[in-house]
């Protein structure tokens, strides 16, 4: 038996500990070939179809940014991955010693074993990555809303680039083992597993140090939405807030609260005192890989689901409500009550139902547009809002126009004189002047529903018909005014086939007296925008979560070899198997849940702020992406209990372990 193949017989005999590194590193290089495929994609280099030019910039530049991510994080993970493994080793690397082995050849030894199981890795998830390439492009011409979807090439680039990408990375974690394995001398190497545990300790102060921290972080998370900051300082701040609660949460109050439990009746019940003293234990311990896989799992949860809600319907509705808006740019325009009939035919045609109502703002000399209340209780209701009124020609109301808009005087908190409470009692008369005639109006209140996309672009106000009607006798030049037409229709995302062909009739028509908009296009276009963010957020989510599930499966087998000693010792003094499920269920349990529950507190926390700023509902986005993580992690958990309660009861069976 030569060198080589004695390091691979180690591989392969270690193979319970080396699955978990082996599958997540041929994850990791699978997702970083499926970015590769998309980055030197043909369809995706030039312009996606229906987009533009800075579109395909962005999205490029999110791969290329997301390969550099996963890249890095793979390193990372990779080392810390091999670390724990090594850990695991410290006996058999004493014994080779002993008998023979110099540190140089184990520094070899280790550094072939590595090596190889990154050249496996490598192929393996290549090779995964090749056989589910067509899958994978058409999925992202679904999520990027290409009709002709997306040809599938041969990706000689893509192998090239992970090939050389992750064997650097690969050479580079087999180089490093020497270092990681340590000096320690033969006799601390072999027993090292045997070394007892010190008493597991916690500051109180710094427990309580833990919850105001993320009492803190929170705070400046939600008061970032509520108030509208938008300061990427006041962000990161509650984020680094946040990311350190957690770490003394885990490793300080988490054991405090444990050691508390000392004394208590819930302590002296079953086996709880096992349990629980046990789980101090094990919480010191597995702090470090809780924080991170609280972290990670946050990071992954949140960035899925803020791309989901992104490519929400309601994103682009938030703009403009309208199915479709037709603006005729002169009064006199001989065609608009044609065009307005081919709309509402090509509706019909298609078999869908829509109101249509439209309005004629006045511009004044003082920049306000001036829209009628009628028309405005019109819209409302075609929209499912409530009416307005108002108490006289003197009065008036003030209504966005734009998101922009919307968010500024929310912010501000005093729109055009408005007070805190909505009302304008304390406002100045607003003055309005059309042509040679002025009129004074009251702007009793303000009303934050966007009824009125695009209209006036220094603030909108709705008049009594009577006020609108005689300031409209100012203007002289009927030709000014644009009549817009606004089309309500209640399954509009299914308009997009026919909207392509009625935007083109309409808008190249060559009168150049009237644009048509359609919301249904507007929203495919932010689709592949988000679509592009979705890949590169979800993929790299997708990968955080792998990670962190086999951190937690790195701990579960790094302390197995210890709870068969431990559960063999007990078993002497009658630990029957059920009890024994019991115990290792509560503690696997922990293991698996408390990280996980810790980020979905982070994550609901950033989708109550996410929330705060956007008009539409994404609780829905939040409970499927909590919902789908928290299914994965039940299976995991439900494996990984079956696997262990299996191999400790078998290792409690064999002859001479209990006695």
């Amino acid at each position: 038996m030569n060198f080589r193949r004695f390091a691979i017989l180690n591989v392969l005999r270690n193979k319970r500990i080396y699955m978990a590194h082996f599958l997540s590193s041929a994850f990791s290089v699978m997702i970083f070939f499926t970015y590769a495929l998309l980055l030197f994609h043909p369809d995706l280099k030039g312009e996606l179809v229906s987009s533009s030019g800075t579109l395909s910039r962005l999205g490029t530049i999110g791969m290329q940014v997301s390969e550099v991510i996963i890249f890095v994080f793979s390193f990372f993970f990779l080392l810390y991955s091999v670390g724990a493994f090594l850990k695991l080793r410290k006996k058999e690397f004493g014994i080779l010693i002993l008998l023979g082995m110099s540190r140089r050849q184990l520094n070899r030894m280790l550094f072939v074993e590595n090596a190889w199981i990154g050249l496996a890795a490598l192929a393996f998830g290549i090779g995964i990555g090749l056989i589910f390439a067509k899958l994978i492009l058409l999925a992202s011409a679904q999520l990027l809303a290409i009709e002709d979807g997306l040809r599938f090439y041969v990706p000689l680039k893509a192998v090239l680039l992970t090939v050389v990408a992750y064997g650097v990375l690969f050479l580079m974690i087999a180089s490093l083992t020497s270092v990681m394995a340590g000096k320690e001398r033969v006799a601390e190497l072999i027993l090292a597993e045997d070394k007892p545990k010190p008493e597991p300790a916690a500051s109180p102060w710094l427990s309580a140090l833990a919850v105001l921290l993320l009492a803190a972080g929170y705070g400046v998370v939600l008061d970032f939405a509520i108030n509208r900051h938008f300061s990427f300082q006041q962000l990161l701040a509650g984020v680094v807030l946040s990311i350190a609660g957690t770490y003394f949460l885990f490793t300080q109050t988490s054991v405090y609260a444990l050691r508390a439990l000392r004394g208590k009746k819930l302590f002296f019940r079953r086996t709880n005192m096992l349990t629980l003293s046990e789980l101090t234990y094990r919480m010191r311990d597995n702090a470090a890989t809780f924080f991170i896989v609280a972290v990670v799992s946050a990071v992954a949860f949140t960035g899925i689901g803020t791309t989901l809600a992104l490519g929400d319907p309601g994103l682009a509705a938030m703009y403009n409500p309208y199915a479709y808006s037709y603006t005729a740019y002169s009064e006199d325009n001989a065609k608009e009550p044609a065009k307005v009939a081919e709309i509402g035919q090509t509706l019909r045609k298609a078999g869908h139902s829509y109101t249509v109502h439209s309005v004629l703002p006045l511009q004044t000399d003082t920049s306000y547009s001036l829209v009628k209340l009628s028309e405005y209780n019109q819209l409302a209701a075609d929209l499912g809002y409530p009416a307005e009124a108002l108490g006289g020609d003197g009065e008036a109301f003030l209504t966005p126009s734009y998101l922009w808009q919307k968010e500024d005087w929310e912010q501000s908190g005093n729109p055009a004189g408005v007070d805190e409470n909505g009302t304008g009692a304390n406002a100045a008369p607003a003055e309005l002047a059309v042509g040679s005639l002025k009129a004074d109006a009251q702007i009793v209140r303000y009303v934050p529903r966007i009824v009125l996309p695009d209209i006036g672009y220094a603030g909108t106000l709705v008049v009594t018909d009577g006020l609108y009607d005689r300031l409209l006798k100012g203007v002289t030049d009927k030709t000014s005014l644009s009549r817009t037409y606004l089309f309500v229709v209640p399954d509009w995302q299914k308009t997009v086939a026919l909207s392509k062909g009625l935007v083109d009739r309409i808008n190249n028509d060559g009168s150049g007296n009237d644009y048509l908009r359609s919301l249904a296009l507007e929203w495919v276009s932010s689709k592949q925008e988000n679509g592009m963010l979705f890949i590169v957020s979800g993929l790299v989510g997708i990968v955080f979560f792998t990670f962190a599930a086999s951190t937690i499966y790195f701990r579960l087998y790094a302390d197995m070899d210890r709870n068969e000693r431990q559960y063999g010792m007990i078993a002497k003094v009658g630990l029957s198997g059920k009890e024994l499920s019991r115990i290792v269920t509560r503690q696997l349990f922990v293991m698996f849940f408390v990280p996980l529950l810790m980020a979905l507190v982070h994550s609901s926390v950033a989708f109550f702020a996410l929330q705060l700023l956007v008009d539409y509902s994404v609780v829905a986005h939040s409970l499927a992406i909590f919902a789908s993580f928290a299914a994965i992690q039940l299976v995991y958990f439900l494996v990984a209990r079956w696997r262990a309660v299996e191999h400790l009861q078998r290792r409690l069976a064999e002859p001479g372990l209990t006695r």
